[in-house]
Order: C-alpha cells, then sequence, then structure tokens
C-alpha cells in the first residue's frame, strides 16, 4: 500500500505527501474518517513528494495530518445490461435505494478517443417530432446538439420533451446525465420516465448541484464510459441527453481556481478547451452503432459570445438557440427561429423539398424581422402590398411552429402534440402560398399539424 499524509485542504482541493511513490494522475486515494473513507482524484503531481486532488466527496472533518490511501486504481463504474433502469452516482454506486449491483465488471472513467478511421461517415437525422427543430435544425443521428438558452427559458422541459418523444421510436438505450442539476428535476425526470414506461431502457447517471465540483467534474465522463459499453460491445444505438454542459465547465472553472490556476478571459479556466474536448470527442458515431448527444447548454446573462457558450459551439452538428424575447411572447418552445442552425440542413442529407422550404421560412421570418422597425414607426399599412404578404405569412409561421408539449399538459391544460417531419413541411409549404390567409393568426397557435386549423379557425 502507497501511504501518505494530508498537507494542506484549500476547498475542494487537497495537498497529499508521499514519502515511497506519488500516485499517478486520476488515481483514487482515500482518507479514512472514523467508518467512512472520503474519496479524492489526484489531479497533479506538483513535485518529487508532492501531489494534489479534487474531493469527489465533502471535505467536512478531513484535518492536516490525516493518513491518505492511494488505491492505485482510476474512478471505475460497472458496465453491462444490468445497469438498465437504475440511478448512478460519479463512482458508478446506485442511488436509487435497490438493491446494490455487485460482481459486475467495471471500466475506467478515463477512456481513449476513438481512432478517426472507426468514426462513421453515414449522415441521417433523427426526428424528435417537435416542428421547429426538425424543420429547421435537424438533429444529426450520432451528432451532437446544444440547447442554447438563458436561465428559465425552457431547456430542461425541452430536453425532457424529447425523452417522451424518442421513447418510443428509440430502438437503443437512452441515458441522462445530469450535471450540476437541481435535486427537483432529478427526482421528476426518474418519475416521468417510470410513467412512460421507457426506465427498463433508460440509465441515469447525477452529479447534483450540491455535490463537490469534482463530481460534477467527472460525472459526464462516468456517464460516457457506461453509453460506450453498449454502442462498442452491445452494438445499440444511444441516446445521451446532458443537462447541463455549463455546469461541468463552470465545475472546472472552481477546481482551477483552487488550484491556483491564472484564470482566463471571462474568468474561466484556462484550460476550458481542452477539458471540453476530453468530454465532447468521445461522443460519436462507429459504423456498427451511434451515440447521439442532446445537450442543455446554459448561457450566461443570455450572451451567445460567453467562452463558454463560444468553445461548446465548435463541437456541435446541431444548435438550438432558445429566445426569451419569444418566451415573452408566448411563443412556445422558446425557439430562436433565425440563429438556429445545422450542418444537417442541406438538400444532400434531408432532400430538396425539406431544404426549399427551410430556407424559404428562414428568408420570410428574415425579411419581417426587418420590417419590424418600419411597422413600429409608420404602421402595417404604410407597407408595399408584397411586404404585407411578407409580414402576413411571417406571422402566421411564427404562431405554426409552436407547440404544445406533453411535458407542459398539467400547466397549459393543452394536449402535447407529435407532428411528424412530413406534416410540418406541408404546414410550412401551405402557409408560404398564402393559404391561410383569410384566416385569424391565432387559429394556428398551439396545434400539431396544419389540419387542426379548420378546428381552430373562430
Amino acid at each position: 500500500m502507497n501511504i501518505g499524509t494530508v498537507l494542506e485542504i484549500r476547498g475542494s482541493v487537497v495537498h497529499f505527501s508521499f514519502d515511497v511513490s506519488l500516485p499517478k494522475i486520476h488515481s483514487l486515494v482515500y482518507v479514512k474518517k472514523e467508518e467512512e473513507r472520503i474519496y479524492f482524484e489526484v489531479i497533479n503531481q506538483v513535485s518529487d513528494t508532492l501531489a494534489q486532488g479534487i474531493a469527489l466527496q465533502s471535505t467536512d472533518g478531513i484535518s492536516r495530518g490525516m493518513i491518505v490511501v492511494d488505491t492505485g486504481e482510476e474512478i471505475k463504474v460497472p458496465v453491462g445490461k444490468e445497469i438498465l433502469g437504475r440511478v448512478f452516482n460519479v463512482f458508478g454506486n446506485t442511488i436509487d435505494e435497490r438493491e446494490p449491483l455487485e460482481n459486475l465488471p467495471r471500466r475506467s472513467i478515463h477512456r481513449p478517443f476513438l481512432p478517426m478511421y472507426l468514426h462513421s461517415a453515414k449522415k441521417e437525422i433523427l426526428a424528435t417530432g417537435i416542428k421547429a427543430i426538425d424543420l429547421l435544425s435537424p438533429i444529426e443521428k450520432g451528432g451532437k446538439a446544444g440547447m442554447f438558452g438563458g436561465a428559465g427559458v425552457g431547456k430542461t422541459v425541452l430536453i425532457m420533451e424529447m425523452v417522451h418523444n424518442m421513447a418510443a421510436s428509440h430502438k437503443g438505450v437512452s441515458f441522462f446525465c445530469g450535471i450540476g442539476e437541481r435535486i427537483r428535476e432529478a427526482e421528476e425526470l426518474y418519475r416521468q420516465i417510470q410513467l412512460q414506461g421507457i426506465l427498463d431502457k433508460t440509465v441515469l447517471v447525477f452529479g447534483q448541484m450540491d455535490e463537490q465540483p469534482g463530481a460534477r467534474f467527472r460525472v459526464g465522463h462516468s456517464a460516457l464510459t457506461m453509453a460506450e459499453y453498449f454502442r462498442d460491445d452491445q452494438k445499440q444505438d444511444v441516446l445521451m441527453l446532458i443537462d447541463n454542459i455549463f455546469r461541468f465547465i463552470q465545475a472546472g472553472s472552481e477546481v482551477s481556481g483552487l488550484l491556483g490556476h491564472l484564470p482566463s478571459r471571462g474568468g474561466y479556466q484556462p484550460t476550458l478547451a481542452s477539458e471540453l474536448s476530453e468530454l465532447e470527442e468521445r461522443i460519436c458515431s462507429t459504423n456498427e452503432a451511434s451515440i447521439t448527444s442532446i445537450q442543455a447548454i446554459y448561457v450566461p446573462a443570455d450572451d451567445f459570445t460567453d467562452p463558454s457558450a463560444v468553445h461548446t459551439f465548435n463541437h456541435l452538428s446541431t444548435t438550438v438557440a432558445l429566445s426569451r424575447k419569444r418566451a415573452s411572447q408566448g411563443l412556445y418552445p422558446a425557439i430562436d427561429l433565425l440563429q438556429s442552425q445545422s450542418k444537417m440542413l442541406n438538400p444532400e442529407f434531408v432532400g430538396l423539398r425539406h431544404y426549399t422550404v427551410a430556407k424559404e421560412v428562414k428568408r420570410t421570418l428574415a425579411e419581417y424581422e426587418n420590417l419590424k422597425d418600419i411597422i413600429a414607426i409608420l404602421g402595417f399599412e404604410e407597407l408595399s402590398k408584397k411586404d404585407q404578404e411578407i409580414v402576413s405569412h411571417a406571422r402566421r409561421l411564427e404562431k405554426f411552429l409552436t407547440q404544445p408539449f406533453f411535458m407542459t399538459k398539467a400547466f397549459t391544460s393543452l394536449e402535447g402534440k407529435f407532428v411528424t417531419l412530413e406534416e410540418t413541411i406541408e404546414g410550412c409549404e401551405e402557409i408560404l402560398q398564402g393559404k391561410y390567409a383569410d384566416l385569424n393568426e391565432s387559429a394556428l397557435y398551439m396545434i400539431g399539424n396544419i389540419r387542426e386549423v379548420k378546428r381552430n379557425a373562430p
């Protein structure tokens, strides 16, 4: 056994002294406090005898001079079909108060990226049943999609709706990774998955808001290691939902500050780009199976130029921007239709019809945005006939691209709607052709497919 002592405690960062040999980077060490073991991960070797570790549990009761033991192993999590339907923490221990999982093989959470030659080049759309996303920012199967937005604009609700909509159609395994999640949200999600009857093909992994930054910093790697087993060993497609990537970056920033690193732009850690890459680049597809990731990303103060948002953009194939302005207008989901984009919106991948309709919708909405100032100053009647038509079409498109969610029925009393891509394209085509110009805009608000319009018409 490699044994050392605690030299210094600085929040979640502890300095250890080892006389014989230093533990390796990422090694798990522990301090015994009464009958409990407090675990740390070695993050830095300062000198021949001094190492730094980040706490994965509360450091209350730890003092200088206490004995620290090097386990010689990294954090390892269980893998296998037995983990389906269970809830785990960063160590891979169950936290759902059911019987513990024993005798399962375990794998280190620090795994290398897949080599480039194993990556799949196939491009395929993953339907969500949400009109605004499927039409204007389609999600790539095996890709990474980000839901960007400030506090309270609906990121978590949007992700939970996707869990609901894809549960029946998704034939693989679903993972939900909560990084810095509110405990209330985690409990609500668990109950929702139980009610839908999909718990038996879902795995939940949480590093919650009240946990140490070290646990929040590593829980994403724990979830990914479990997900990689189903992709690589079981050859099953994996849908991985992460809420919230910003909390991962924030945890890294907390750790970096305690380690004494000089902050970079915006007060973030200088290693932000590499730490984010270590997590994001493991999410990929092979020719036999895929991991598709949908991630909520909090944007501080609604500033999309914040370094946390900018660095995350680089890893995504689809970006869905959520707008506080649209939320204030009651246009839910509050997706900014012009700012949201996808690399999949290409005629080669989605087909010419879908591409043409999506581009025409965006063009119409962009022209309406440019005309808003003129309408505010001179009034709608002063516009030319052509511009009046554009405004009419744009307003109806905005209303049509709203949608009642299954997740919000308790609050809105509106039955949730799942809309196929074909129905969405058909509805937008008819609005652009002016078929509903004589109907009140409200007839298109919060409906599913276009066939519901006549039932809502006043």
